[in-house]
């Protein structure tokens, strides 16, 4: 048995703010960051992108390495203490996504600790499995936690699809949103970081925690239908290590950014697990505000639910949090409001 953890603090660096608390502001308002880019998209026309707001154009890797460690920072302020002796796991582009903006994540890593000047404790590790990589994270930081290997774990994601070779990419593959194509997502980029320990009282913790992979993922080469088995499997798992049915949910964060693939597949896994009466639960979304943010997904989506949570805007209590990937990774995650 894994011992439960708790979130500390968080940090962000989105599109639309760079900080925690002016980015949950911006998406909880329904500000978005969306804007004209500088790659060309069909017909000459500007993608619609966003990016991030830095004050030098860094570029690459040197750009993953500032957003990342500017929202470690942030997380580490609220608790200096933890300075030294965190484990980071940095949640990372997959492997074989063309155009990744850091190919070489522990290059990466190590510029991530130099600037934030913290040495790379010896448990760190990278998860290098796109959206849902917040979600395998989780399950190396409660084992972390559990060995007592380290008193915190930093858990971080940055990414980007404002890359050349990525927009070519999912342009010939008709995926971004364009004037031409509605099932399409907005690329963006961004970077979270959230600060985890034993569970000690803080505003939230981590009840239950589903990884799963879905056969009919999206485009798969056997043209299977999609009926959701996967992520219906995560609820199930993280909903059964809470301890509760769904009808307990209080609301959802999904990481929706736009295909209609996405949608269905949430839809699918809530339908085929909600039972009896229950009340209206609400579903959040970042991609609403800052499109596709790959591997800094789940982090951002803890960060709403910890802000929500402490600032008592909450739509329930508790919130699921799920994420996938092109591949048929599955994540989903029960996190819990203490009481006060």
């Amino acid at each position: 048995m894994t011992a439960p953890i708790d979130i500390v603090s968080v940090g962000m660096a989105t599109a639309v703010g760079l900080d925690a608390q002016s980015a949950c502001a911006a998406m909880r308002a329904r500000l978005d960051g969306f804007q004209e880019t500088r790659f060309l998209g069909p017909g000459r026309e500007w993608l619609i992108g966003a990016p991030v707001p830095l004050p030098r154009n860094w570029l690459g890797e040197t750009r993953m390495a500032r957003l990342a460690a500017g929202a470690i920072c942030e997380a580490f302020e609220a608790a200096p203490e933890a300075r030294g002796q965190t484990a980071l796991i940095l949640c990372l582009a997959e492997e074989d996504r063309h155009g990744r903006p850091a190919p070489e994540g522990a290059r990466l890593l190590q510029r991530i600790a130099e600037i934030v000047e913290c040495p790379p404790h010896g448990r760190s590790r990278i998860v290098p499995y796109g959206r849902p990589s917040g979600h395998v994270a989780l399950e190396q930081a409660r084992r972390i936690l559990a060995a007592d290997a380290a008193p915190f774990v930093m858990i971080a994601g940055v990414d980007s699809y404002l890359t050349a070779e990525t927009l070519s990419y999912y342009l010939a593959g008709e995926r971004l949103l364009t004037a031409d194509n509605p099932n399409g997502f907005i690329p963006g980029e961004a970077a979270a970081a959230v600060l985890c320990t034993r569970s000690h009282s803080s505003a939230l913790g981590l009840a239950g925690l589903g990884l799963t992979r879905e056969r009919a993922f999206i485009y798969n080469a056997e043209d299977l239908p999609l009926r959701g088995d996967g992520m219906t499997s995560a609820y199930r798992a993280a909903l059964h290590e809470a301890g509760i049915e769904m009808s307990r949910v209080g609301y959802r964060i999904a990481d929706l950014v736009g295909e209609q693939y996405w949608f269905k597949q949430s839809a699918l896994a809530s339908l085929r697990l909600l039972r009896g009466r229950h009340d209206f639960q609400d579903i959040w979304s970042p991609g609403e505000s800052l499109g596709n943010v790959g591997a800094a997904a789940v982090p951002i989506m803890i960060g709403m639910a910890f802000t929500a949570a402490r600032k008592g805007y909450a739509a329930g209590n508790p919130v699921l949090i799920e994420a996938s990937s092109d591949s048929g990774a599955c994540g989903a995650a029960i996190l819990a409001a203490r009481a006060a």
